[in-house]
């Protein structure tokens, strides 16, 4: 019975293993895709997230628990607008967004721009949330206006 048990586990952790690594190729595939139908010149990092520097910044840098104020807008690889602040942005601790965020805008000082290609396991992941279907790759035009 332990066997058949230990069986099972192993064939469920090895299904979700093939569903994540599946969904994270295609998302590499759309962000490659995406990148290449927008002549971007973006830095894969390794987790999956691409970034763009378009105005490096000379201000202050930010880490993955600080406190910032960013100006965004967020949309999918259609141009669809799911979310953006207005000029003066929102203020929020690094450590309390999507994964893809924590990561990426860390890549730019106070006073630099860019954007951020997300891929869906560091932003909502396999969870409709609030417009965002499922397994979405997310693209933000982002500008880090403060570090606090």
């Amino acid at each position: 019975m332990k066997k058949i048990l230990s069986l099972l586990i192993f064939g469920l952790l090895l299904t979700s293993c093939n569903k994540a690594e599946k969904q994270a190729q295609q998302d590499e595939e759309v962000i490659t895709q995406y990148i290449s139908d927008h002549n971007l010149n973006a830095t894969a990092t390794g987790s999956g997230l691409y970034f763009v520097i378009t105005e490096p910044g000379t201000g202050a840098s930010c880490n993955s628990s600080s406190t910032v104020t960013v100006d965004y807008k967020g949309y999918f690889t259609n141009s669809t607008i799911f979310d953006e602040s207005n000029s003066t942005g929102i203020t929020f601790n690094l450590g309390g967004v999507i994964p893809g965020w924590t990561e990426g805008i860390p890549y730019f000082k106070e006073g630099g721009s860019g954007t951020l290609l997300v891929p869906s396991a560091l932003g909502y992941g396999s969870q409709a949330t609030g417009g965002i279907p499922a397994n979405s790759v997310l693209i933000f035009d982002v500008a880090l206006l403060d570090v606090l």
